[in-house]
């Protein structure tokens, strides 16, 4: 007789102390009702509220709640790693702790899983609190990622998923730092399938993902997987060599073959701060670049762990 597979449950968690409780009672319900043997690992990430205080209860009534507390801030993607490195079970479910990913999609999950996909994926079909402006930049995000990057990205994809234990395994070895876990979870191919599902509200607490987050997190993605940035400094540095080049044959001709009086500084100051600014943007770029160089070559480690319960 073949043993139960066992489900992870990975969630990072930061400043959640209002939504952990509600999360447990959601996730336990579906658990008990689809008869899994499952554990749940709970990261906290530097919490600055209580939130690794109701923690320590919900292990208390739940053993196989197990808990992961980081010595300070870290982000989402490492809080995501970490849950992966400390999963044991055969798939593991990552997932938020806002219950804006809801917990009822889970039988769904497991069921495209028992059916040979090794990666099942969830697709936010809309946010009953996102703005137009939060649409419009995650189109934006996923057009240019998928247009820069040779990963095939489908548009908002979330953080909310099934993975393999083969596909665990595969993503540990994984060590970079600037971490776009949607990114990785595409570049490692194997066989994936996608749950489209209705974003909740927010149960509890504000979003921790402010628009320079959100910058950050775009920016990182981008870097990660394509290096379209920066060759389109050589591109545009091509183009605007041949426009110079064709402005200074006319400076010439009309210097010496014309009587005309060259006109005033208009056109030199717009020459200059254009070509200033195109070489501040790329600058910018390059040190974008540079800077992730910097953090790999330090080989620090992704986290550090402060408190752990229930291993």
């Amino acid at each position: 007789m073949h043993e139960k597979p066992k489900i992870s449950f990975v969630i990072p968690v930061y400043n959640e102390e209002g939504n952990l409780s509600k999360l447990h009672e959601r996730l336990k319900a579906v658990v008990d009702q689809q008869k899994l043997a499952y554990e749940i690992i709970l990261v906290d990430d530097g919490s600055s509220d209580n939130s690794l205080f109701e923690l320590q209860k919900l292990h208390d009534q739940d053993h196989n709640i197990k808990v992961v507390s980081f010595s300070r801030n870290f982000g989402h993607m490492i809080a995501l790693s970490a849950g992966l490195d400390y999963a044991s079970g055969d798939a593991v479910i990552t997932l938020d702790a806002d219950l804006q990913h809801p917990p009822e999609l889970i039988p769904q999950l497991i069921k495209e899983w028992h059916d040979g996909a090794e990666i099942v994926n969830t697709v936010r079909k809309e946010s009953a609190d996102a703005g137009w402006l939060k649409k419009f930049t995650a189109g934006a995000f996923y057009w240019l990622i998928n247009k820069m990057a040779k990963i095939d990205l489908k548009a908002n994809t979330a953080d909310y998923r099934l993975l393999d234990k083969k596909v665990v395994a595969t993503l540990r070895t994984l060590k970079e730092r600037s971490r776009f876990i949607r990114g990785l979870v595409s570049w490692v191919g194997f066989k994936q399938a996608f749950v489209e599902y209705q974003a909740e509200e927010r149960f509890a607490g504000k979003t921790k993902y402010s628009f320079s987050k959100m910058f950050g997190f775009a920016l990182d993605g981008i870097t990660s997987f394509s290096a379209v940035p920066l060759r389109l400094a050589t591109y545009l540095g091509l183009i605007m060599a041949f426009f110079s080049f064709i402005y200074i044959i006319y400076a010439v001709c009309i210097r010496f073959f014309t009587n005309q009086a060259i006109a005033g500084w208009t056109s030199v100051l717009v020459a200059v701060l254009l070509i200033g600014s195109v070489q501040l943007i790329f600058l910018g770029i390059i040190g974008e670049y540079l800077s992730r160089v910097f953090d790999e070559t330090k080989k620090r480690p992704l986290y550090i762990v402060s408190k752990k319960i229930g291993f």
